[in-house]
């Protein structure tokens, strides 16, 4: 094994424990077999920030990526450490991972430079079946797009979770001018920028009724970064997969984030699990 840079040990934060039904809420994990509210994988994410700017550079924000699957949930306040190998000259993919203070493994996968094709979410088998042998995603079919999206950062939110000291392993350029001028977005606000918006179009797609969906694995990468949190930006989405397990159906999609100018800035794949239990289509 190489050289390695290791991160501060940090307790992640439920953000949406407040949110009844959902994986975050005690009583709703604890129902489906979690040990109480889980903190969502994209707040992990953020705490890989400073090693990979150890490692690459403030150009990690311009070109760089990071492509995460989650092995296991943790909850409020539990502390993590983020690990990544040192890159060697001209290396442009490295490994990393997170794990508890128990040493339990959180995640896993790769962060990137430049070239994104090999990293860990594009080289995993995605397991896709036909989406006529489910049932929460049947409506779904690969290509279908989650539809388009004018999107701004919501700035106001993340910068009073910040203050709240909610944000793991924050940098000052979230808050205050970065090499690039204002303020950047956070791989966490990244996602919410990228998941939230066709999350809308997933709705239309499946209809309604109880549900419980939770991350499974989160790529985020920057083409021509970073975001900036005041700029505007059109956001698509396309499904590319879809999948079970004895308890979940889960499904892969590619969100793209473009400037007003029509230039690729940055993209996501993103897996979400959907818990067969939650769901009515599932019971009686």
């Amino acid at each position: 094994m190489g050289a390695q840079i290791e991160g501060k040990l940090w307790r992640g934060r439920n953000w949406s424990a407040d949110a009844q039904g959902s994986i975050h809420d005690d009583a709703t994990a604890a129902k489906l077999g979690f040990r109480g509210g889980t903190v969502a994988g994209s707040i992990h994410m953020d705490q890989f920030v400073p090693p990979l700017i150890e490692a690459f550079g403030p150009a990690w924000f311009e070109r760089g990526a990071l492509s995460l699957y989650f092995i296991n949930a943790t909850i409020d306040g539990e502390a993590v450490r983020v690990t990544i190998d040192a890159p060697r000259p001209r290396q442009t993919q490295i490994d990393v991972t997170m794990h508890r203070d128990d040493g339990m493994q959180v995640s896993a996968g790769t962060a990137s430079m430049y070239d994104h094709s090999a990293s860990a979410l594009k080289r995993r088998d995605l397991k896709a079946v036909d989406p006529a042998t489910l049932r929460i995603l049947r409506p779904l079919a690969v290509g279908q797009s989650l539809g388009e999206y004018d999107v701004v950062a919501d700035a106001a939110r993340f910068g009073k979770l910040l203050a709240a000291g909610l944000v793991s392993d924050p940098l000052p350029w979230y808050s205050s001018a970065s090499p690039w001028g204002g303020p950047i977005a956070s791989p966490s606000l990244l996602v919410e920028m990228l998941w939230g918006p066709p999350m809308r179009g997933l709705n239309a797609a499946i209809g309604g009724g109880a549900r419980v969906g939770l991350f499974g694995a989160i790529e985020v990468a920057h083409h021509n970064g970073p975001v900036l949190q005041t700029a505007r930006y059109t956001v698509t989405a396309n499904v590319v997969a879809v999948a079970e397990s004895p308890k979940t159906e889960s499904m892969w999609f590619d969100s793209n984030a473009f400037d007003t100018a029509g230039k690729l800035i940055v993209s996501q794949r993103m897996m979400l699990r959907f818990m067969k239990d939650s769901s009515p289509l599932y019971k009686g």
